[in-house]
């Protein structure tokens, strides 16, 4: 009896953010699914940790806020014909209190580092005339949350490119589409909650308690959720679904 192909044998799939959290949980995904998978990011050792664990094949040492440096890292390293967008950062002040500099980490991370990685790997995918780019934007890219206006504001920025591009390469056989995760059980999100207790003198229960309040399943998360989500979207038979914003979150947008 012949053993059934998994549905991205052959693809090679470049996760940004991959060493950890929602990156290396779609990492794992997509290697699961037959695809060759390299990993992105700044930290070498977690990127080394994805590959000795089998969720990617290889990994890249390379920051995706600076074109020239992505671009070096990536000569000879593709054509890749899916492509997640994961790396992410989050920083929280009052806006009177976020100050420019901030303004630019977020941008710079949350957007134009996804803008500088589908640069270099989208005209290989046109060339061949299949594609997956999914980015990892948040519910911050759907609705508005306080004290965190440079960070929403680029995530909103990132489904704006996410629209735009998905429009621009329809008739090529590239989907662009953006995964919306609610708060998720990551570093990210414990970072949050150690500030919250910091700044506020709640326990961590608490802290936790606020950031699922409008959550209806009143829980976080789970990497392996948004993951699932996003391996949807990279299979072959996904090509009717473009231009999308697929909100994982518990039910918050649902309202």
């Amino acid at each position: 009896m012949a053993t059934e192909r998994p549905p991205l044998a052959r693809r090679r799939a470049l996760v940004t953010g991959g060493g950890s959290g929602i990156g290396a949980a779609c990492a794992a995904a997509l290697t699961g699914a037959g695809a060759a998978v390299p990993v992105l990011g700044r930290r070498e050792e977690r990127l080394r940790a994805a590959v000795q664990t089998g969720a990617a094949a290889d990994w890249i040492a390379a920051d995706v806020t600076s074109e020239a440096v992505l671009a070096a890292a990536l000569r000879g390293r593709g054509p890749f014909t899916v492509l997640v967008n994961a790396a992410g950062a989050a920083e929280s002040a009052p806006f009177l209190k976020s100050d420019l500099a901030l303004w630019e980490r977020m941008l710079r991370v949350n957007l134009l580092g996804a803008v500088a990685t589908t640069r270099a790997v989208l005209p290989a995918m046109l060339d061949a005339g299949f594609g997956r780019v999914v980015n990892i934007a948040s519910t911050a890219a759907l609705k508005g949350y306080a004290y965190v206006t440079a960070y929403a504001a680029a995530k909103h920025a990132l489904l704006g490119l996410t629209r735009a591009l998905a429009l621009e390469v329809a008739r090529r056989g590239v989907t662009v589409n953006a995964v919306c995760p609610g708060f998720t059980d990551t570093e990210l999100v414990a970072e949050s909650l150690a500030r919250i207790v910091a700044t506020t003198g709640r326990s961590e229960d608490e802290a936790r308690a606020e950031l699922v309040r409008h959550n209806p399943q009143g829980r976080l998360v789970r990497p392996e959720e948004v993951a699932e989500a996003v391996l949807a979207l990279c299979l072959p038979g996904a090509a009717a679904l473009n231009g999308q914003a697929i909100a994982v979150d518990r039910g918050e947008t649902a309202a």
